[in-house]
């Protein structure tokens, strides 16, 4: 049968040359006088989608056999850019601003090489690969979100993202009531090219800027987040009954009995995970993670499963929460709320004084939840001995002490095999009543949150070195070694620092990581430490196929803990009760259609996992910025936290960061040495590198372009710090 597949196939393998038509019909063994036109038009198809390449001359070939490569644009606000490439092992090609050929941020693309990147062996410097844009296969950016100006016959939108590349041309006839300083949203007519810029229409008003929530749903249309639920995913969600009948109980082990908890933040709703702990005869312990049975009501294809698939994960904006569930199931049937029966998909593993799972058992399940404790008094009760609230959950505190020791056992098991332990510490932004930040507070992780962290981990690799050995399709979280040249790259500097990546060469284990961060906890250049590692890092993806977990020192691992807010959870969730009630065994054709499945959900849920970090992240920022405009002009102390050839930036005590630009540092000539991620003084050798501590003062805060200045002080004029 002839397919994409079969083409690429013979082109990369068997074609010793570029191909017409009519010679790859007779390679593919086309017939005289066989209608050639399917595979034309399958060419054309696979050219549109830059699978193959067409010559000149009309001949066929593979992209990189034209030297040709194709990829996403990440675009800087500076102009340039950069191609990220489809394969994962190659290094990213730089596009200089007259070389994007007038392709946007987002935009899937095939550019031609115009210079190797590579190492040069005489400096040992990394140069990265230079390119072109030839075509642009794919826009992304079909709508923009931006600021309205007016002008006397026509008007423009400042776009919020600076990597759109300039402002949006509005006809007098798009303008469609906007007015001066309005967040709109721009539908692209006409897109930019060289000398031209790009034109639109105003197809939706969201409000003036600065008036109150604007920024936060201004963030939420510019990265395309969903605003509610479609009528009939609602609808469908609304004929799930409140409550479990007593017909679901059927074939489901009966849990009622058994004392069980969740443990979760005190403003918490979607409570996906309950646990238990038990002491078994032999002294092992018996651990059970019970997660709410979401594919029991979310079914595969219906039209809640796909909605929950397009959005893939909820989004934690600053401000609110996007659910990946509407919330009669998220925070009703599917959370595990106390005194309610609940539907589970249960994990029990059998654990010994090692922290070595002995045994587990995976099964559907009718649960109780008995208490519904927080991080905060589950903390309070076994580190600070609380005697009043161990009088009043005295039913459970034996439990509780048990469920730390675990927790000690199963940490250092995983410490001891090379998992790494970066600096846990995160910083929230508080809003008052109209969304406004008022200040930021440090939350750090408690011996509570660590328990639940723990117990999620183990039962995610126990589930995915279950599945893994079934050899049933199935999703797994992935986080790959690093690559060679970002693990050599960050042992030249760290090895400034007096460390030293053991085994930085063909291949790194997690335990050289985890080496530096004990060797630097507790010093200065601990931070720094932990933010070169984590730089030279690769990002988490999910895979159909069990490639480890470097972070983690985890050769199995799957998300199996959170179906309610994640989709990879809920996909898997399915194929364990599928297996489950069909006495594991599935059929060739369900199989096959599991697979594709699940390459499917493991790049959507990637995607989208991508974007709500970019969301979230902005959302946070944005507030921290909005914050800092009342202390212009005052001084803080801050850790260098990023060197560039331009300056570099200071991190403040509560989180916030800012850029000290290389034209304020007046006392010389300064260099930017990128190995060392140093910034050097030509005449009086001083310098600034990362973890160093320095003390700025706050000079502009522009909450529009969402930056904040600041300038190096010698003087103590200033003594406030933040």
């Amino acid at each position: 049968m002839l397919t994409e597949k079969y083409i690429k196939t013979y082109l990369a393998e068997e074609a010793v040359c570029p191909l017409s038509l009519e010679e790859l019909a007779e390679k593919l063994e086309f017939e005289e006088g066989e209608d050639i036109s399917l595979l034309q038009n399958l060419l054309q198809k696979m050219e549109q989608e830059g699978e193959v390449v067409m010559s000149r001359k009309k001949r066929y070939g593979l992209p990189e056999q034209f030297n040709l490569y194709k990829g996403i644009v990440s675009r800087h606000p500076r102009g340039f850019g950069f191609l990220e490439l489809e394969d994962e092992e190659s290094e990213d090609i730089f596009l200089s601003p007259a070389d994007l050929g007038g392709a946007m941020h987002g935009d899937r693309v095939i550019v031609r090489l115009k210079k190797q990147g590579g190492r040069d062996n005489l400096r040992g410097a990394r140069n990265r690969a230079e390119g072109e844009v030839i075509r642009i296969l794919q826009r992304s950016i079909e709508r923009v979100v931006g600021t309205f100006e007016s002008s006397r016959h026509f008007g423009f939108v400042v776009p919020d993202d600076k990597r759109f590349g300039g402002d949006i041309f509005i006809p007098k006839s798009g303008i469609n009531g906007a007015k001066t300083g309005m967040k709109v949203i721009v539908e692209i007519t006409r897109w930019p090219e060289r000398g031209h810029s790009a034109e639109g229409n105003i197809v939706q008003l969201i409000g003036y800027k600065g008036a109150p929530g604007v920024d936060v749903v201004s963030v939420m249309y510019k990265y395309d987040l969903p605003q509610n639920f479609p009528a009939e995913v609602l609808e469908s969600a609304a004929r799930i009954p409140e409550k479990v009948q007593s017909k679901e109980y059927n074939g489901r082990r009966d849990l009622r009995d058994l004392l069980m908890i969740t443990i979760d933040g005190d403003d918490a709703k979607d409570l996906d995970d309950a646990v238990t702990v038990e002491i078994l005869e032999n002294g092992n312990y018996l651990l059970g993670v019970h997660i709410a049975d979401v594919g029991h009501y979310v079914l595969e294809d219906s039209v809640l499963d796909k909605e929950a698939l397009k959005r893939a994960t909820s989004i934690y904006l600053v401000d609110r929460v996007i659910p990946m569930l509407p919330q009669r199931l998220s925070n009703g049937i599917c959370s595990l709320n106390a005194g309610e029966d609940r539907l589970a998909l249960s994990c029990s593993m059998e654990i010994d004084k090692r922290g070595i799972v002995v045994a587990h058992e995976i099964y559907e399940s009718v649960i109780h939840v008995d208490y519904r404790m927080t991080y905060k008094n589950v903390t309070k009760i076994l580190v600070e001995q609380d005697l009043e609230l161990r009088e009043k959950y005295k039913e459970i505190v034996d439990m509780l002490e048990n469920m730390a020791k675990l927790q000690h056992i199963l940490e250092q098991k995983r410490i001891r095999r090379g998992a790494i332990e970066f600096i846990a510490k995160e910083s929230k932004v508080i809003l008052d009543k109209k969304g406004r930040a008022v200040r930021i507070e440090w939350r750090e992780q408690g011996l509570a949150d660590k328990i639940i962290e723990e117990f999620m981990l183990c039962a995610n690799e126990t589930v995915a070195e279950h599945y893994f050995w079934m050899e049933v399709p199935f999703l797994y979280r992935t986080h790959e070694e690093p690559k060679v040249e970002d693990v050599m790259d960050a042992n030249k500097f760290l090895q400034a620092l007096g460390y030293n990546i053991k085994g930085a060469g063909n291949t790194v284990h997690p335990k050289a990581y985890q080496h530096l961060v004990e060797m630097s906890a507790g010093k200065p250049e601990e931070k720094v430490v932990n933010t070169v590692l984590l730089r030279s890092m690769q990002h988490a993806r999910y895979t159909t196929e069990a490639l480890g977990h470097f972070g983690l020192a985890a050769t199995y691992y799957s998300h199996f803990t959170s179906p309610i807010r994640r989709y990879p959870d809920l996909a898997i969730h399915r194929v364990i009760k599928e297996l489950l009630r069909k006495g594991d065994k599935l059929d060739d054709k369900r199989i096959n259609r599991l697979r594709r499945k699940m390459e499917e959900y493991a790049v959507q849920s990637s995607n989208r996992e991508k974007v709500a970090e970019e969301a979230e992240r902005e959302s946070v920022e944005m507030k921290k910025v909005e914050l800092m405009k009342q202390y212009e002009g005052e001084c803080f102390n801050g850790i260098i936290s990023g060197i560039t050839n331009f300056g570099f930036f200071v991190e403040l005590e509560n989180s916030v960061e800012g850029l000290v630009h290389i034209s304020t540092l007046i006392d010389d000539f300064y260099q930017f040495q990128q190995e060392r991620y140093t910034l050097l003084g030509e005449h009086t050798r001083k310098t600034y590198q990362l973890g160093q501590v320095v003390r700025v003062r706050l000079t502009k805060v522009n909450v529009d372009e969402r930056q904040i200045d600041f300038e190096v002080i010698t003087d103590e004029s200033c003594n406030r710090k933040s």
